[in-house]
C-alpha cells in the first residue's frame, strides 16, 4: 500500500513565510494589501483544482500571510453577525 503525503500545510512559525514570493505583507500599503487579498481569493479555486502541489502550497502560504497582516491592521473590523456560528444557525443576536 502506498502512503499518501499531504501537500497542504500552513506555516507554523513566522520565519517559515520566507519561502513566499512577493512583497512582504507588512510592507504593502492598505490599498495594495486589499488588492492582493482580492486577487488571491479570486484565484483560490482555480489553484486548488488545477495547480501543482507547489502552487497550492505557495498560494496557501501567501494567502495566510496577507490575511494575518490584514487582521493585524484591523483587529476591530466590523464582523457581520450572520457570519458567526450563532448567526449562521439563526440564533437571536444580542447587541
Amino acid at each position: 500500500m502506498t502512503q499518501r503525503r499531504s501537500v497542504f500545510c500552513l506555516p507554523t512559525r513566522e520565519d517559515d513565510m520566507s519561502m513566499t514570493t512577493g512583497i512582504p505583507g507588512s510592507e504593502l500599503t492598505d490599498e495594495l494589501l486589499l488588492r492582493e487579498l482580492h486577487h488571491l481569493h479570486q484565484t483560490r479555486n482555480e489553484t486548488f483544482l488545477h495547480g501543482s502541489a507547489d502552487a497550492l502550497r505557495e498560494h496557501t502560504a501567501r494567502t495566510f500571510e496577507l490575511e494575518q497582516e490584514y487582521l493585524r491592521r484591523y483587529p476591530d473590523r466590523e464582523v457581520d453577525p450572520r457570519r458567526t456560528r450563532s448567526g449562521a444557525r439563526g440564533e437571536p443576536q444580542h447587541a
